[in-house]
């Protein structure tokens, strides 16, 4: 593991744009949790990711904030989480499986999140 709690691939991957970093504030804590997921840019700005089951931590943090911090290779920006409804999550999936390939296991099993720029939002 590097000092940010990612694996030296996860942090890679994460520098070249490959897969975005999600950074939520952990439920009960509150510290800064960070994980590396893929991603689907929408034209508008958005992005889409899911999660794995429904019990994956870094989505149940994120519904539980309503946002997150994103880095995409070198930039950093606030945005606000919005849960997809189930009918919607099959499309998310499809993205993310044409985009990387073969899905992890269980892939879609979890919710499914639209990622929207906050405006004004903090950025580092």
């Amino acid at each position: 593991m590097t000092e940010d709690g990612l694996d030296p691939i996860a942090t890679m991957l994460a520098e070249s744009g490959d897969v975005a970093v999600l950074e939520v504030p952990g439920r009960r804590t509150g510290r800064p949790r960070r994980t590396a997921v893929g991603y689907v840019a929408e034209p508008d700005g958005s992005l889409l990711v899911a999660a794995s089951a429904e019990h994956t931590q870094w989505a149940r943090n994120l519904e539980a904030a309503g946002g997150c911090l994103v880095s995409l290779g070198g930039t950093r920006a606030a945005y606000v989480a919005q849960r997809l409804p189930d009918d919607e999550r099959g499309p998310v999936v499809v993205a993310l499986i044409l985009r990387y390939g073969t899905p992890a296991e269980r892939l879609g099993a979890g919710p499914a999140f639209r990622l929207v720029p906050r405006i004004g939002g903090a950025t580092a």
